[in-house]
């Protein structure tokens, strides 16, 4: 199973490295993520420049499509070239997008009739493309997620996992990472946001 992690020029590097990381803690499972890029090199909004582990087409043949924010996400939504690229399919994906990335799933028409979790400076802009915004780090609703707030990709992260790999593998993941001492709440914490979010299909 392949996730790719869709990284823009202006990219937030918490949002689209913690999601990647975590879920490559599971290649010997089978899962594995890889930074999904438009352009073969991409800039963060720190400066930090990467290099695309697969093109922008290698959306359509992925498992997983996670769409991550960054400060140039009115750009990417306003250049209808780069949308063309991100052929996405909820029928046979798991989508998810992090902050500012919910700006895309809106423009692709993929939250019509969802709520959508985002940042506080994207929310006014996802807001404005008529998707009610709530006050939550995750929500999900059958095969397409939001996350918002950076750190908040955990949470995506582990939505993934548990969708793919089971519940204890997400546990397994969150466990390994969290601080030392704080294994357990860490570990509860986001289960507890995941299935929170998911309330909406029960």
């Amino acid at each position: 199973m392949q996730v790719a992690v869709v990284t823009f020029d202006g990219f937030n590097e918490l949002d689209s490295f913690i999601a990647s990381a975590l879920i490559n803690r599971c290649r010997r499972d089978g899962l594995e993520a890889f930074i999904t890029t438009p352009t073969p090199m991409v800039t963060s909004m720190n400066g930090v420049e990467v290099s695309g582990q697969r093109p922008m087409e290698f959306v359509t043949e992925a498992d997983v499509v996670l769409i991550g924010s960054g400060v140039k996400a009115r750009d990417v939504v306003a250049d209808d070239r780069l949308l063309s690229r991100l052929l996405l399919d909820p029928s046979r994906q798991l989508i998810g997008a992090q902050c500012s990335g919910a700006l895309v799933l809106a423009r692709l028409g993929l939250l019509d009739g969802m709520p959508a979790c985002t940042d506080m400076k994207s929310r006014p802009y996802v807001e404005a493309c008529d998707v009610t915004v709530l006050d939550a780090p995750f929500h999900a609703e059958g095969n397409i997620a939001t996350a918002g707030g950076c750190m908040a990709s955990q949470y995506l992260a582990a939505w993934v996992i548990t969708r793919t790999l089971g519940e204890n593998a997400a546990r397994d993941v969150i466990d390994y990472v969290a601080p030392v001492g704080e294994n357990q709440e860490t570990v509860e914490r986001a289960m507890r946001a995941v299935h929170a979010g998911e309330v909406a299909l029960r």
